[in-house]
């Protein structure tokens, strides 16, 4: 059985707990930047294998120094449901690892 589609206001409200995402469309996203190409291999190598422990993908981006997720469900007909914010929260707690720090507006930067 696919995953229930959230409201608006239960995805705004869930966001505010997860720093650098957004909601954008029918998706959510979040940019991170790092200080080298190597850290953000290695933050999209992390976020691969959560991806695969959890079963639910994003898609991924892999720029010089930039990794960028942006999710939802496709088994609910494309919209944002719980799982794509458990992979959000899953990315939020290890990014501090990979040597990202909590910032305002839409990315998250590096120490």
């Amino acid at each position: 059985m696919p995953a229930a589609p959230l409201s608006q206001k239960e995805i705004e409200d869930r966001l505010s707990d997860l720093p650098g995402w957004s909601l954008e469309g029918d998706r959510i996203t979040c940019t991170y930047r790092l200080h080298t190409h190597f850290a953000a291999l290695g933050l999209t190598v992390h976020v691969a294998q959560i991806q695969d422990e959890l079963n639910h993908h994003s898609d991924l981006t892999l720029g010089y120094n930039t990794v960028t997720l942006s999710v939802n469900t496709h088994d609910a007909g494309g919209v944002v449901t719980e799982n794509d914010l458990n992979l959000a929260a899953r990315v939020v707690a290890i990014a501090p690892g990979h040597g990202v720090r909590r910032s305002g507006g839409h990315a998250a930067e590096v120490r």
